[in-house]
């Protein structure tokens, strides 16, 4: 059988090399209802339908957080009759949902978000005279050692890596720069308000930085990065209450640590709280290495308070032998000198005593000392993150509506690509050669009048691209051509979804709105009808394995990534990484919204060369069959672009 041919050309200078990348769809004899959507109302009720013509109550709720403050993200909630058979999930708005036309009896409430754990109760609805309201609280989830930037646009992260790149050379305003263009496309980034965060912490200012990690901590409640940072700046802010807070959540959730026990023990020794001081330092060199002697001032300090002089001067002397010209060196001989003027003299050294020996302690010095002891910033990578390497951050405990999330989202994909069909647009593709940092080492654009079709014959379904001008291997930069990433999706059509193996990973968050994550690996038991490269005459089939991202609550794919299984040395194929997003294009004169695709990045590791390609559509088009005479008015229209699809039709912009 045959399929959607997709090609993919290298041609090298030393030698001509073909190699051809072939996504085929094996379809079934059902593929007589290609388009249409799966769900039934005697089976699987679309959640969009469920309830509906109803005549009855409506319910709105109200999702709070702890301090009984809206949520300052979306949740999603679950609306479940046992009685009606029926389950219904919505997304929040400014952290409320209404639900209409609910039949009498009693329902089940639950409301989960990624950072929280989840809230249920139960109402009994036996009235249609007003709406109810019902309030969920969710407590903060608890702490794990699971932070990803995974899910960023491509985009987004390399302008994070540029900025990350910038830091490491001193360079705060190229970081700056390439941070606001990040945050232009990733507002509500962890990562990016995180570098924010860095930005101003190392230009001294204390309250932007302040501002910028208390919002990444909330967008991502586990980052031990962004909460170690904060409580460097409650330190530097003398705010010794929230630099504790902070700092014990970053142990919570990484309990070795040492830097954020360090820091804790500096936090306690402004609030003279010296036997916890003395516990935290004990707790930093336990689990440090070489560098951890930084917190040998802090235990030094705190067992000088507590009169056990020998040890204290015997951790004062190890940490000035260490660091004998740091800036809280003098803060340690003061400490020094006062032991040894207090000999006869038990019990605290006062802030009084040490005043007077012009040595108050200075914690910004302390603290200073731990840039150079734990790299704070993130690693960078010339690529997204292979999906194995990163896993968004979850809810704890909700179960995952299995079988809906695969159904649904089947039947999303079909309507993508009856939707795909109809449409034209134009094509941007932007090329690029990279080092091993990321940085750009050479660099091309075109542009083409893009459109799909496709063929139905018996059991098959051929989708064939098209572009306006020339698209090969013998006039594309890098001398290559590729096509049909965009329909990476296709793993989940009814055709293709057998010969791979889904876990649904949790609810998780795409641009603060909640998803559905659902892991897909492809079984090496069943032909692989996706894609393989060719060469010459040999086929070379490549097993993907991925993530998708897919609304909660009407099941439409937003994000899919996937990566080879295992590298292709046969062909000098060592990585291959894929990234495709979709999102709904309103039709203004038709009043739709088609859900399409909106980019594709590709990135490959080939001979020695790595090279990303990035697939943008925009200014789309909806196409209508019409008689050739409308399709000559049309093609005439200066304001409609010929349709580079070769069947006749009418065009209508977005």
């Amino acid at each position: 059988m045959s399929g959607a041919l997709r090609n993919l050309f290298f041609l090298w200078p030393e030698r001509f090399l073909v190699l051809s990348f072939s996504l085929t769809l094996l379809l079934l004899s059902s593929v007589a209802g290609f388009g249409q959507n799966l769900d039934s109302p005697q089976e699987t009720p679309d959640p969009a339908q469920t309830l509906r013509g109803h005549q009855g109550a409506a319910v709105r709720i109200t999702v709070l957080d702890a301090n009984g403050a809206p949520l300052a993200r979306q949740a999603l909630v679950q609306l479940h009759s046992a009685q009606h058979d029926t389950t219904n999930w919505q997304i929040t708005q400014d952290s409320q949902t209404l639900f209409q036309d609910l039949p009498f009896g009693r329902y089940e409430i639950q409301a989960s978000a990624v950072g929280y754990r989840s809230s249920q109760t139960t109402l009994d609805v036996v009235s249609m005279a007003n709406t109810l309201e019902v309030k969920l609280t969710l407590p903060p989830d608890a702490p794990a050692d699971l932070e990803s930037d995974a899910a960023l646009p491509p985009h987004t992260l390399r302008r994070t890596n540029r900025a990350i790149r910038a830091f490491n050379s001193n360079d705060l305003k190229g970081a700056q720069k390439q941070l606001e263009e990040a945050a232009k496309s990733s507002p509500s980034s962890a990562l990016v308000n995180y570098l924010f965060g860095y930005l101003y912490f190392f230009e001294g200012d204390f309250p932007q930085a302040q501002s910028a990690l208390e919002k990444a901590t909330i967008l991502n409640p586990h980052s031990v990065r962004a909460l170690t940072l904060l409580g460097r700046v409650d330190l530097a802010r003398r705010q010794y209450p929230q630099a504790i807070t902070a700092l014990k959540r970053a142990v919570d959730a990484e309990p070795d640590n040492w830097v954020a026990h360090d820091l804790l023990a500096d936090a306690y020794l402004g609030q003279h709280n010296f036997e916890e001081a003395r516990a935290r330092a004990e707790l930093a060199l336990a689990h440090g290495d070489g560098s951890a002697t930084v917190a040998k001032l802090a235990l030094g300090e705190a067992l000088a308070n507590l009169d056990e002089r020998a040890e204290a001067a015997k951790a004062l002397k190890a940490f000035l032998n260490a660091y004998p010209k740091s800036s809280a060196a003098p803060h340690a001989q003061a400490i020094l000198h006062g032991l040894q003027q207090q000999k006869s003299k038990p019990g605290e050294i006062s802030m009084a005593q040490l005043d007077e020996l012009d040595a108050k302690p200075d914690f910004d010095a302390a603290t200073d000392l731990l840039t150079s002891a734990r790299a704070e910033l993130p690693p960078t990578s010339w690529s997204p993150p292979d999906v194995d390497r990163s896993k968004p951050p979850v809810v704890s405990g909700l179960s995952c509506p299995y079988e809906r999330v695969i159904e649904g989202a089947s039947a999303r994909v079909q309507e993508l690509m009856a939707n795909v069909e109809r449409i034209a647009a134009v094509e941007t593709i932007d090329y690029e050669r990279l080092d091993q940092a990321g940085d750009v080492t050479s660099s091309d654009t075109r542009k083409f009048d893009y459109s799909a079709s496709i063929s139905r014959q018996p059991n098959v379904v051929l989708v064939d691209e098209y572009r306006s001008v020339r698209y090969d291997q013998t006039t594309m930069p890098d001398h290559i051509a590729d096509n049909g990433f965009a329909e990476l999706a296709l793993v989940f059509h009814p055709s293709m979804r057998d010969a791979f193996q889904f876990t649904c990973e949790g609810l998780g968050e795409w641009h603060g709105k909640p998803v559905w994550l659902v892991r897909f690996q492809q079984r090496q038991d069943r032909p692989n009808h996706m894609q393989a490269y060719r060469l010459g005459d040999v086929a070379y089939p490549v097993y993907l394995k991925g993530r998708a991202w897919i609304t909660a609550d009407e099941f439409n794919v937003v994000r899919i990534e996937s990566d080879m299984m295992k590298p292709m040395p046969q062909i000098e194929l060592l990585a291959e990484h894929m990234v495709s997003e979709y999102a709904p294009v309103p039709f203004h004169k038709t009043g739709a919204d088609f859900w399409l695709p909106q980019t594709a990045d590709i990135y490959l590791y080939f001979r020695g060369q790595r090279i990303h390609h990035k697939h943008s559509f925009d200014k789309y088009m909806l196409f209508s069959v019409e008689t050739e005479e409308k399709i000559h008015e049309a093609e005439h229209d200066p304001d409609v672009p010929k349709s580079t699809n070769p069947k006749k039709r009418k065009s209508w912009p977005a």
